[in-house]
């Protein structure tokens, strides 16, 4: 029987507030990273009005005991160049990269944590092996709607989102601000994407501009050119900033939070989410590595021809150096049967955490490339390594 249905995601720009600080938290990582490739960083940023209060827990190896972290990590440089960098610059905001007070409550990385993630025995650890920062579970996810292998909803709404930035950053419209937020809604026939039914984007702007010409530029210049022309129709409705004024944005209009974007950061809620957040924390940390992990898994089985549709979880114990579970499904997608994907997937990959991190060279300053617009479906960038399909042809052949 033929069912439609609606599906949404949404995303949001680099000037959204809990985006500065998920941009400030993997900044600080990879200035870890750049000192000490073995740092173990969980970096958490808050931003409100004109403050910015940077905590977590860091340890980087080289660091002599003696030498103060605030040495060779310049936290007040870092946020304002970051701030700086994605547009904070207007002297009409309260938000600005010169003017914020930044406060620097960073520790370093707890012992109990160290002695479990270790590559060393200890006292109670059952092996030698580097074990998981924490216990959880994570998700990957791909299904072949776009080139990219991901959902079609939330791939629009990044792409308007980039497109809004590129423009702003671009200076060829004077009016843009930093924040932003966009959100489409596809129409699925039979499991298949087939049109879109609307179209948000509010975007932040300066006084000065009215409602009017915002809405005839996000229309014509925005939406009509990054979105499949096949896809829009006589009926796709255009909310433009519908308020009908977005001036106070950023974190002086909503206090902003690391972690508080996952299903942005993820599938647009078409994948489940382990619940676990990405931004400000190294590879040691299953949440973040595990999750990219399962995104090369799944995409490699869509790629493979395996199935159209891949979920890929994983369950860790902190300390323990494997997975307590690895479980696929490719709701009854698969041009095979599943139990056979699922051994393929066991034969071709390895899920201890050391493994993942060598599999998919994790230990480089790549991770400020990520924040924005989506941790996943960024092909053209080759350093993000959980985007290629280089196990495809290794996962037909052990399906058979």
């Amino acid at each position: 029987m033929s069912r439609r249905y609606v599906f949404s995601s949404e995303s949001v720009g680099e000037g959204h507030p809990d985006k500065v600080c998920d941009t400030i938290s993997d900044a600080v990582l990879d200035a870890c990273i750049k000192q000490d490739r073995r740092s173990r960083v969980a970096c958490e940023t808050y931003a409100k009005s004109n403050i910015v209060v940077v905590g977590g827990e860091i340890t980087i190896p080289n660091l002599a005991d003696d030498k103060p972290l605030g040495a060779v990590l310049p936290i007040n440089k870092i946020v304002r160049e970051t701030v700086r960098e994605i547009g904070y610059v207007n002297d009409d905001d309260v938000f600005h990269a010169d003017k914020i007070d930044i406060q620097n409550i960073i520790t370093k990385q707890s012992p109990d944590i160290a002695q479990g993630v270790d590559a060393r025995a200890a006292d109670g650890k059952e092996t030698a092996e580097q074990g998981a920062g924490d216990q959880g579970l994570m998700f990957g996810y791909a299904c072949d709607e776009t080139p990219e292998l991901m959902p079609a909803p939330i791939m629009f709404a990044h792409r308007l989102g980039r497109e809004l930035t590129r423009i702003r950053k671009s200076g060829k419209v004077g009016w843009l601000r930093p924040d932003a937020k966009s959100q489409v809604s596809v129409i699925y026939e039979n499991g298949r994407p087939i049109g879109i039914s609307c179209v948000v984007v509010s975007t932040q702007h300066s006084r000065d501009v009215k409602h009017s010409e915002i809405r005839s530029f996000v229309i014509e210049e925005v939406i009509k050119k990054v979105l499949p022309k096949e896809m829009l129709s006589e009926s796709t409705q255009f909310l433009v900033n519908p308020t009908g004024n977005f001036v106070v944005g950023g974190p002086q209009g909503d206090t902003g939070l690391t972690g508080r974007k996952i299903i942005v950061d993820s599938y647009g809620g078409m994948g489940r989410h382990g619940g676990g957040a990405f931004s400000g924390k190294d590879p040691s940390k299953v949440d973040r590595s595990a999750a990219y992990m399962g995104r090369w898994v799944a995409k490699n089985v869509v790629a493979a021809g395996l199935a159209s549709k891949c979920e890929v979880q994983f369950a860790y114990a902190i300390g323990h150096p494997k997975p307590l579970s690895v479980h696929v499904d490719t709701f009854c997608t698969g041009s095979v049967d599943e139990e056979a994907i699922e051994q393929a997937v066991l034969q071709t990959f390895s899920f201890k955490p050391a493994d993942i991190i060598d599999q998919l060279d994790l230990l480089r300053p790549i991770y400020s490339k990520t924040t924005n617009y989506g941790h996943f479906g960024k092909v053209d960038d080759p350093e993000i390594t959980w985007e290629k399909t280089d196990k495809a042809a290794a996962l037909k052949k052990a399906a058979k």
